[in-house]
């Protein structure tokens, strides 16, 4: 009895230990990576995630870099930019800012985001996040979509953006890695 509790024990720490990164976030935690889902434009294709636990589920975040993108001296200027250059359109040619964007920052690069209304195919509405960082004249761009309440929808797409592996993915993009 003793050694199958023993057994059991290392067998939960041992899939405790295996599902996370040696940064602490969870190895395929709430978020997995889906295919770019937009057709080919004039960028790169970025990376494309779905949530699919923790009061996230079904939201989608999309990031790609581009390069040589943005105004080199002052960065991001003020939300019509971000609605520009955000792949918003991508997702709902049917969008409509809610509020004033604000500034934020992640990875060392300073920008804006803003929330957005969606008209999704079928007559459902999604609310959506849209964020525009500079680095020198390169931009990321990241949008955030799901069914729930603009502020989640954000809040658990910067988790995700604020995790060193995604850091690390931001900044070789944006060198041409």
């Amino acid at each position: 009895m003793r050694r199958a509790m023993i057994i059991a024990a290392a067998a939960i720490a041992l899939g405790a230990v295996a599902g996370v990164h040696a940064d602490g976030t969870e190895r395929g935690g709430r978020w997995q990576e889906i295919a770019w889902p937009f057709p080919r434009d004039g960028w790169p294709a970025g990376r494309a995630f779905r949530c699919t636990a923790g009061g996230c589920d079904g939201d989608e975040l999309y990031v790609r870099a581009k390069r040589g993108f943005c105004n080199c001296d002052i960065g991001i200027a003020d939300d019509e930019e971000v609605d520009r250059v955000t792949d918003i359109d991508l997702i709902s040619p049917s969008f409509a800012p809610v509020a004033p964007g604000h500034a934020v920052g992640i990875a060392a690069m300073a920008g804006r985001i803003r929330h957005y209304e969606l008209d999704m195919p079928g007559g459902a509405r999604h609310a959506a996040a849209g964020l525009a960082l500079s680095r020198r004249c390169d931009l990321l761009v990241a949008v955030a979509q799901g069914a729930g309440e603009a502020n989640a929808v954000q809040s658990a797409a910067l988790e995700l953006l604020e995790t060193q592996e995604m850091k690390r993915w931001m900044a070789a993009a944006l060198d041409g890695r």
